[in-house]
């Protein structure tokens, strides 16, 4: 299948004909991808940094305007649950995005197609691209076409937000401060690992690993909720 022929069976499976095709191109393109064919080609990396604030604009949006009768911190739980990472690659698998994205050789072989980092950042760059070629009601039509129809507070729990649950635990205090740095990163550029430390006052309270930032500070919150004796 050629890169056009994915692009015009995606365009299908989500339903949206876009109207400048280097937008959807961009989005299904994987920085392993992008690097192996070069010529200026991006990946979508900076559509993901996009995507990522259109998601939660359009999540917050219908928490606020359809569960008025939810507190603040109830509605913040929701929202947190369904723009994590675990969130977007069970919604990536209703339209089976992992099929249609362009990978570099390297990550076609180590299962790049099924690896949650890698298809939840082509989510959210698809939603970008999606914004800018057809505007924010469009984009909002999409997103919400995912979110479960029944929407509450054991949504928040069951898909885990370890960040959102420690600082729920931390901020009962408010003299503490937690922050999360990022202590290294290594490997090749299509199969980058990074590692986080969550401090608590400045002290390590967890560490933890992943292919993408979020990743690792999730993989940090829970580590530091484990050694809390909470699971």
């Amino acid at each position: 299948m050629t890169d056009m022929e994915n692009i015009a069976a995606f365009e299908e499976r989500i339903g949206y004909v876009f109207k400048d095709k280097k937008l959807i191109y961009e989005a299904l393109s994987h920085s392993s991808y992008a690097n192996e064919i070069k010529h200026g080609h991006h990946s979508n990396e900076r559509l993901e940094f996009l995507g990522d604030s259109v998601l939660s604009i359009v999540v917050s949006d219908h928490l606020f305007k359809h569960f008025s009768h939810l507190p603040e911190g109830d509605l913040t739980k929701i929202r947190a649950s369904l723009v994590c990472e675990k969130a977007l690659f069970e919604f990536s698998k209703q339209i089976d995005l992992g099929s249609f994205i362009m990978l570099g050789r390297g990550e076609e072989m180590t299962g790049g197609r099924k690896r949650p980092s890698i298809v939840s950042d082509a989510f959210e760059a698809v939603i970008a691209a999606i914004y800018l070629d057809g505007g924010m009601e469009k984009a909002r039509e999409y997103v919400l076409g995912f979110l479960p129809k029944k929407l509450d507070r054991n949504t928040a729990n069951s898909l885990n937000d370890y960040k959102t649950r420690l600082q729920e635990i931390i901020q009962k205090n408010p003299e503490e401060c937690v922050e999360y740095a990022l202590v290294s990163e290594k490997g090749p550029d299509h199969d980058r690992i990074f590692t986080v430390e969550v401090r608590l006052n400045g002290a390590a309270i967890g560490t933890g690993e992943g292919h993408t930032k979020k990743q690792a500070e999730q993989e940090a919150a829970k580590q530091a909720l484990e050694l809390m004796g909470i699971r």
